[in-house]
C-alpha cells in the first residue's frame, strides 16, 4: 500500500468535531463518517469519538481503536487533501469482524466522495440537480 501524499493529523479541539456535526454524514454499519471541507492545503484530519451507548470505558476505547486503525489503513487512499473526517462508533462496531469493519468504512468514504462529486456538479450546472425546475 502506497504512503499518503498528504499528511493525516487528528482532530482533538471540541470545535472542530461540533463544525464536523453540521457536514454531510454517512452511516454504514457500526460507524458513521462525517466529512467537512476545510481548506485546499494537502492536509487531512480524523477525528474518533463512541458515546456512552456503545459501553463502558473498555468497549469506546476498544471502538476508538479499531476506527483509528481502520481510518489509517484507508484515509490514504479514499480521503480528499482538505477535509476533516469524524468517526463515530455505532452499535456493535466492537463485536464486528474486522472485514465488515474496513468494509463499513470504505465505502462511507466512497460515498461521501461521491455525494461531494454530485453536489460540486450541480453548483456547477444547475441542470443536474434534482430539484424540479419552476417555469413561467
Amino acid at each position: 500500500m502506497a504512503d499518503a501524499v498528504f499528511a493525516i493529523e487528528r482532530l482533538k479541539k471540541r470545535a472542530d468535531f461540533l463544525a464536523c456535526a453540521q457536514a454531510p454524514a454517512c452511516a454504514k454499519g457500526a460507524i458513521l463518517v462525517q466529512a467537512r471541507p476545510r481548506d485546499e492545503r494537502p492536509l487531512v484530519r480524523a477525528g474518533f469519538t463512541a458515546t456512552k451507548r456503545i459501553g463502558g470505558a473498555v468497549q469506546r476505547n476498544r471502538a476508538k481503536r479499531r476506527m483509528r486503525e481502520a481510518a489509517r489503513l484507508l484515509l490514504p487512499q479514499f480521503a480528499k487533501p482538505g477535509f476533516d473526517y469524524v468517526f463515530i462508533a455505532r452499535g456493535g462496531v466492537t463485536t464486528r469482524p474486522w472485514a465488515r469493519l474496513l468494509d463499513d468504512v470504505k465505502s462511507a468514504l466512497i460515498r461521501l466522495a461521491a455525494d461531494r462529486d454530485i453536489r460540486a456538479a450541480s453548483v456547477q450546472d444547475p441542470t443536474l440537480s434534482d430539484s424540479p425546475q419552476k417555469t413561467d
